[in-house]
């Protein structure tokens, strides 16, 4: 694993040093590792979310589509 040091000033390291102690982290490091997941998934989101939106409109759902899709489901 690779290593990184990183400079706080002292108001942030007092809040991660809480959220540590109180959130269930062993380390520093865990938190951050955990938020720079968090941060991977929404980013990960947002490229989904505009991929769908800049994607051809398709046709309407309507309740023939959901009474289909029903049917489909139960077999």
């Amino acid at each position: 694993m690779s290593t990184m040091n990183i400079s706080l000033p002292e108001t942030l390291k007092s809040f991660v040093d809480e959220r540590v102690s109180g959130g269930g982290y062993g380390t520093s490091s865990e938190y951050v590792r955990e938020l720079i997941r968090d941060d991977q998934d929404r980013q990960r989101l947002r490229a989904l979310l505009l991929d769908g939106a800049s994607s051809p409109a398709a046709a309407p759902l309507d309740a023939a589509y959901f009474e289909a899709l029903r049917a489909r489901a139960h077999g």
